[in-house]
């Protein structure tokens, strides 16, 4: 998370995360546009929460490409209610879209993608980390306080297939014990580093009581390939039921924040809700 860019050392995860994307499935309830608290954003910055000029904490893990464009393996058959592939998509909810933020909070970039949500009184999900979580608990309270979804992203951004269950159990459930210390409630829904999932990360999330949450449209915006290249993807993959990737830390997300202060007046502009998903 250090860097945008993976190590040499690191292909040979490429190979294996090549083979575990998601496949679609259906019914998810929502929340239609959100009334927040009734605070204005200053433009500089958020109402509380830590000076946006603090320095990240160190991060072990690093960015790589999301590998969604690849169906998984076949899964052995899982008991109910755990699930065997991600949620993609929020269906039958008329114009509505879901925006999602991962691998923050970040003081230098959480703070005004928060103020820009605000502003537009929408909701939106935050997958967090952990190791970035545990730093920065008032960044945590002031997504619950404005009434957005905070899901379990891990505890350091690994790559999930590649560890124990053991392993996977302690990624997520720390994750999972910072949060609801500090919001007063566990996560209800996780999201596996780089799309990639297996039938452990499933039937561990099951255990701890969350649900599988992926995406529909990719913005790459890690890759920070010009704001108005972020934009046009947003808009462009725009439709009912969609669900945007985006990230508030683990590189420059300068360009992020431009982003969203221009394409959410424009998805609002033309009718959709943005919405958070409901169990």
């Amino acid at each position: 998370m250090k860097k945008d860019q993976p190590l040499p050392g690191r292909r040979s995860m490429f190979r294996i995360a090549a083979c575990l994307g998601a496949a679609a499935v259906g019914g998810l309830l929502v929340h239609e546009r959100a009334e927040t608290p009734g605070r204005a954003p200053d433009g500089a910055g958020p109402v509380a929460g830590p000076s946006a000029a603090a320095a990240p904490p160190k991060a072990t893990s690093y960015r790589l490409r999301p590998m969604t464009a690849f169906a998984p393996p076949a899964l052995r058959r899982a008991k109910p209610p755990v699930r065997k592939r991600p949620f993609l998509e929020v269906p039958d909810t008329g114009r509505a879209m879901v925006l999602t933020f991962d691998d923050g909070p970040d003081p230098r970039y959480t703070p005004d993608i928060l103020a820009v949500l605000r502003e537009h009184e929408v909701r939106a999900m935050f997958f967090v980390c952990g190791e970035m979580a545990t730093h920065n608990r008032d960044l945590l309270r002031e997504m619950a306080a404005d009434g957005h979804a905070v899901g379990n992203h891990t505890w350091s951004h690994p790559l999930i297939p590649t560890l124990p269950p053991s392993r996977i159990r302690d990624q997520l459930g720390r994750t999972s014990e910072v949060i609801e210390k500090t919001l007063g409630e566990a996560p209800l829904w996780y999201r596996a580093p780089y799309g990639a999932w297996n039938r452990h990360s499933f039937e561990i999330g099951a255990d701890l009581g969350m649900e599988p949450l992926g995406w529909t449209v990719d913005t790459l915006d890690w890759m920070r390939p010009g704001t108005s290249t972020i934009v046009r993807r947003v808009l462009r993959g725009a439709a009912p039921g969609v669900i945007v990737l985006s990230h508030d830390a683990g590189g420059n997300r300068s360009q992020s924040v431009s982003a969203l202060r221009r394409y959410l007046p424009e998805l609002l502009d033309e009718g959709y809700r943005i919405t958070v998903p409901r169990r």
